[in-house]
């Protein structure tokens, strides 16, 4: 049994890969550098991306304060 060459975590009895990184080889062996672009589009954020989403997540909390705070007031009166 060996440990799979890529992932480092399935068991692989016969191969160096797991099924997974199989396809995931398959893939790259397919397209190529497109599968880089796309991992790199959609899986990794940029520090200007980063940036946006915590503005988002900070805007999302004060919101939601300000429900809660409202809320609050309304049943108090």
């Amino acid at each position: 049994m060996f440990e799979c060459k890529l992932c480092e975590k399935e068991t692989c009895l016969t191969t160096h890969v797991c099924e997974k990184c199989r396809r995931i080889k398959h893939l790259l062996n397919l397209y190529a550098d497109r599968v880089y672009e796309v991992l790199e589009e959609v899986l990794v954020r940029t520090d200007e991306k980063q940036e946006h989403k915590i503005q988002q997540e900070i805007k999302k909390e004060k919101e939601q304060i300000e429900n809660k705070i409202n809320t609050r007031s309304k049943t108090k009166n």
